[in-house]
């Protein structure tokens, strides 16, 4: 089933907000096979940083969290297979949590992001909920969104953080770094997939996570190179091309051991004609 989750932790309207609703207009839930549950009645508003957890819009920050925790809980709970159309990657934190109330402990995580999400509220530059995500699931995110999601989601030797090009700024701007956190073999930069072969490493990944038990896979499409899809907020060269995602993403979508997923930062207001909407659909279809 899929599941719109329509924000844009910016904290204004439009962007990635209108996701969710374009992507079924083009087709995406029935590429995928999936009975289409609607939008979840979320948005993520306002402009001023909360000083104690350092979010922009932090309420509603919280509020969307404990929304999509429910439906992902429930959705699991009925014996579906829940597929989140964002949005921002403000949504992975609920559906971890989601995730880890229907099985009653934490899960393993394929996070494939052009980013590395490990900013909290000090580190990141702008407030936003979409560089946290990864801190948060990890326990070590602003208190009150970890409290919103009840504890620590995912487990730290079973997260999977592939396809980041954004080490150098973060280590810039004070973000802790996975090695610190995550203590596991797999993590791996774009650079890094394509010199051990993007397939290779897809299949080992999915091999590692599937072999531990259940994971949820998360998908933020600027892991794609800007030269290929420029519909998103922060482009960064160096990244994947079609055939790459396709081969990467294969295997983990195969898994049994595969909870759910959910898919994050496509913005249709820098898609004029929606070309990369179409094609974003068509890949997730194959």
């Amino acid at each position: 089933m899929t599941i719109g989750v329509p924000v844009d932790s910016v904290g204004r309207s439009g962007g990635t907000e209108k996701a969710p609703a374009a992507l079924r207009e083009l087709g995406l839930p029935a590429a995928l096979g999936a009975r289409d549950e609607g939008d979840l009645a979320v948005r993520i508003r306002g402009e001023d940083r909360d000083p104690a957890t350092g979010l922009l819009a932090s309420a509603d920050v919280l509020a969307t969290t404990t929304m999509i925790r429910a439906a992902v809980a429930a959705s699991l709970a009925a014996g579906e297979r829940p597929f989140l159309i964002g949005g921002c990657c403000a949504e992975l934190p609920g559906a971890l949590a989601g995730a880890r109330d229907a099985l009653g402990v934490p899960l393993g995580l394929a996070h494939v992001d052009g980013h590395l999400d490990l900013y909290d509220g000090n580190t990141s530059t702008t407030g936003e909920a979409a560089d946290m995500p990864i801190a948060v699931a990890l326990g070590i995110g602003p208190a009150a969104w970890v409290e919103a999601a009840g504890g620590a989601t995912a487990i730290p030797e079973r997260t999977a953080l592939v396809g980041f090009r954004d080490r150098a700024e973060s280590i810039a701007h004070g973000m802790r770094q996975p090695e610190d956190l995550v203590r596991s073999p797999l993590l791996c930069g774009a650079e890094e997939l394509r010199a051990r072969g993007v397939a290779a490493s897809g299949a080992e990944l999915a091999a590692r996570l599937t072999a531990a038990g259940p994971f949820w896979l998360h998908l933020d499409v600027d892991v794609l190179d800007e030269a290929i899809f420029p519909a998103t907020d922060y482009l960064q060269p160096g990244g994947l091309g079609w055939d790459d995602l396709a081969v990467l993403l294969a295997p983990l979508a195969a898994s049994e051991a595969l909870l759910g997923a959910s898919l994050a930062c496509y913005n249709p207001d820098k898609d004029p004609g929606l070309e990369c909407g179409r094609r974003l659909v068509a890949a997730l279809g194959d």
